[in-house]
């Protein structure tokens, strides 16, 4: 099982992430905003490849043209690096 990281880690990490925030404590979250509802699932499958080869799966929800990604390691109970490096390759994604 991966470790949690500690409060400190992930503030430190979180900073080098600009469009992620932290909620509850123990989750990030991307908002994306797409010109349309066919760009928003075309961004989503662009996340497949990524999230696969990691073995690390956001949680995905997806309203018309907005798509919200909600990371954490759920065997864990909250925030490793494995989020935070899967956080990196989503933020390259466009």
């Amino acid at each position: 099982m991966a470790q949690l990281l500690t409060e400190t880690e992930i503030k430190q990490q979180l900073s080098n992430l600009s469009d992620w925030t932290l909620v509850e404590g123990s989750k990030l979250q991307l908002n994306r905003t797409l010109k349309n509802f066919v760009q928003a699932i075309e961004f989503v499958n662009k996340l497949v490849e990524p999230a696969e080869s990691a073995g690390h799966h956001p949680d995905i929800e997806i309203s018309y043209n907005k798509v919200k990604i909600t990371l954490t390691t759920h065997d864990a109970g909250g925030l490793t690096q494995k989020d935070f490096d899967l956080a990196k390759e989503i933020s390259q994604i466009t």
